[in-house]
């Protein structure tokens, strides 16, 4: 009966346990991220770069007029088509995409630093300094946002600088109401009480404890305004109220391609996907990240 044999440098004969494969450690919060964040995260890098170096995403002149193509149905050589100057609908869009964002993340700016201004006065000044500024904001809430902005847009003039200011103004009421909840709720907070019982000085209670806390959840606010702002200031620009042409700022572009809706229907759909697009997309990246902040998961 022959011997078993034994495998060198295991103790007892016993056969040396195979080592186990190395596992690349992923953080969790990378593993929880399901495909919808992903893709939304795409999207949004996508429409971030055309607006930054849009020269990587397409070779085409968005100004280039070529009559021979006119209102050409998208195919290989323009995936969007072209309008009704010839000009290649992809690059317009995308070359669109820095004026649309710029009036996008200015409007937003713009109405959270005024909303910050006057909602913090109002969570933290006497009740007639509240009294006065909410009663102002009420009343700014009787009138549309788009009406305001249009009422701005006819007194001074169709430009980027003017949309941008329209729905900063427009936007602004809301977000005040917003900031003032979180100053109220942050000063009757515990800790702020604790601090102070401890002898604070009022001035450091409020750098330090009430104005953090209060603007840390409004980051997730302006994400989703973002694409708020875009879309309001394209209503703009569909009206005829926009950046004049031959801009191909978003808004622009249906403005532009509504005459030819009937027989051109991508000049409508082409620019209004990227609104959509861009707009869900920051959207589902905002609610990912307020699920982020107070906890959640978002698969």
């Amino acid at each position: 009966m022959s011997a078993t044999p034994h495998t060198a440098g295991a103790p007892g004969g016993a056969p040396a346990p195979a080592s186990a494969p190395r596992r690349l450690s992923v953080p969790e919060w990378v593993r929880e991220i399901g495909p919808g964040v992903w893709l939304a995260g795409l999207v949004v890098a996508f429409f971030v770069i055309a607006m930054i170096v849009p020269s990587l995403l397409t070779s085409q002149d968005p100004y280039a007029v070529n009559l021979s193509e006119r209102l050409m149905s998208p195919s290989f050589s323009h995936i969007m088509g072209t309008d009704q100057s010839g000009r290649d609908l992809y690059a317009r869009v995308v070359y669109g995409a820095r004026e649309s964002l710029l009036i996008g993340l200015g409007a937003t700016a713009l109405g959270m630093a005024i909303a910050i201004v006057f909602g913090t006065l109002a969570g933290l000044g006497n009740k007639w300094v509240d009294g006065i500024i909410s009663r102002s904001v009420e009343v700014m809430f009787a009138f549309p946002i788009l009406l305001l902005a249009l009422l701005f847009v006819a007194v001074f003039g169709p430009s980027v600088t003017t949309e941008i200011v329209a729905v900063g103004l427009g936007t602004a009421p809301g977000y005040a109401r917003m900031v003032r909840g979180q100053v109220l709720a942050v000063r009757d907070s515990g800790y702020v009480e604790a601090a102070r019982a401890l002898g604070h000085p009022y001035g450091s209670i409020v750098r330090r404890h009430i104005f953090p806390n209060a603007m840390r959840p409004l980051v997730v606010v302006m994400t989703l305004g973002v694409g708020q702002s875009i879309v309001w200031a394209s209503g703009i620009a569909f009206l005829g109220l926009g950046v004049p042409p031959p801009s191909p700022e978003w808004g622009a572009l249906l403005n532009a391609g509504r005459e030819y809706v009937t027989q051109a229907w991508w000049l409508e759909v082409m620019p209004g996907l990227a609104i959509v697009l861009f707009s869900l997309s920051l959207t589902t990246l905002g609610r990912h990240l307020q699920q982020r902040l107070e906890g959640g998961v978002n698969r």
